[in-house]
């Protein structure tokens, strides 16, 4: 029995190491650097998005996580849907995947967030490219040689494209990769209907609204002393900004007759739910509106999400995901979030996007109103901007 299992695992070994792509050579191995942080329904999706967009279109290769984090049940997430997906978490397993990997692909984030890992890789010699991320000024002015040594550039938003492009730049041609949230498929139905049933809301007939501060709250997140500051700015504008979401929410509700979800998109956003949405809503608004009491991960949100009849975010990854889904979405960008925002021009809703300083209430009201009046000309919409973004996607990864 013992010389059984030895010869079985031995020859299950040798095999794995013999496996060969369509042509007869053998499977390329990509370490994708990716999985930035837990907190966030957002950065966990960069992660399945783009390991979706590999497994279609470069399915012969093996494919290596070097993740930032991936606790809080976000591993077995990833691998319930992708079971041969290994993920580098020691020293020594990140060193082996560097190693050994043929390409070193970063991931799509809100910068190169894993900046001392792709120098790492430069300096192995090893081929590298980003797929999907924004750019600063700062990163363009600092990284120029990181940069300009990949074999790619894939940058999800224009803006990111042209600041590049006026820059002393002189790598490979960047072009415009969306971010690869868009292609994720992870699901958790069952968790999403008990979801809803708990809180009397019908597939197809709620509209699901996210909160945000002007600036991510981490130091709470992450129990570090306060950045006065930007608190400060916070205070100043969560009133503000989210009384024209309220207005938005009992437009919906008292003209569609349709109900509302508040739902977070990083774990900091639960508790405000109550005091900056639902606190302030007329009585007659209130019985129709629910509210999430905890954090979710990508999967649930996902499939709640996608039964949506639209979503409305001051966060940028719930309407992707939303989009992602072909469910339409509308995002309230604030002045503190970065060039990402010019994703939504860029794939084809710019009727989309409000800049929450240039609009009131209403106008966010008039946007979601006219998404439910006509939902087949808001359904070809999301379909289009859907259809374009997988077209980006496919080129990106393609690229490798």
């Amino acid at each position: 029995m013992i010389r059984r299992h030895f010869l079985t695992t031995t020859l299950t070994a040798t095999l794995a190491t013999q496996i060969r792509a369509a042509d007869g050579s053998p499977a390329k191995k990509i370490t994708l650097r990716s999985s930035w942080q837990t907190v966030n329904i957002g950065d966990i999706a960069h992660t399945p998005g783009m390991l979706v967009l590999l497994e279609k279109y470069q399915p012969q290769a093996e494919i290596t996580l070097w993740p930032s984090s991936v606790k809080d049940g976000v591993k077995e997430l990833l691998l319930a849907r992708f079971p041969k997906l290994k993920i580098a978490e020691s020293r020594e397993e990140k060193l082996a995947a560097l190693h050994e990997c043929d390409f070193f692909l970063h991931g799509s984030g809100p910068g190169i967030v894993g900046k001392n890992d792709m120098l790492k890789a430069q300096d192995a010699g090893k081929p590298y490219g980003f797929g999907g991320i924004t750019l600063n000024d700062s990163e363009i002015k600092n990284d120029r040689a990181l940069l300009e040594g990949a074999q790619f550039v894939f940058l999800r938003d224009t803006q990111s494209l042209e600041a590049l492009n006026a820059s002393a730049y002189s790598g490979p041609k960047p072009m415009f990769g969306p971010d690869a949230t868009f292609a994720v498929d992870l699901a958790d139905k069952p968790a999403a209907e008990k979801l809803l049933a708990q809180h009397g809301l019908e597939p197809g007939k709620y509209l699901c609204a996210i909160p945000r501060l002007r600036w991510t709250p981490y130091w709470e997140i992450h129990h570090k002393p306060i950045n006065a500051e930007r608190d400060a700015v916070n205070k100043q504008f969560a009133e503000q900004d989210h009384a024209k979401l309220r207005e938005a929410i009992t437009s919906w509700v008292r003209e569609t007759g349709m109900k509302v979800f508040l739902t977070p998109e990083m774990s900091y956003a639960v508790s405000l739910l109550k005091p900056l949405l639902f606190d302030g809503l007329p009585d007659d608004v209130k019985p129709e509106v629910a509210m999430m009491d905890r954090y979710w991960l990508t999967a649930e949100a996902a499939s709640t999400l996608s039964m949506a009849a639209a979503v409305v975010s001051f966060e940028c990854h719930s309407p992707i995901l939303a989009i992602g889904h072909k469910v339409p979405a509308v995002y309230l960008r604030q002045p503190t979030d970065t060039r990402k925002g010019q994703m939504y021009r860029d794939i084809g809703v710019p009727q989309w996007i409000h800049e929450i300083e240039e609009v009131e209430g209403k106008d966010i009201a008039a946007t979601l109103l006219k998404i439910a009046a006509d939902p087949a000309t808001a359904n070809a919409t999301v379909t289009a901007a859907h259809s374009f973004a997988h077209e980006k996607m496919k080129a990106m990864v393609e690229a490798i």
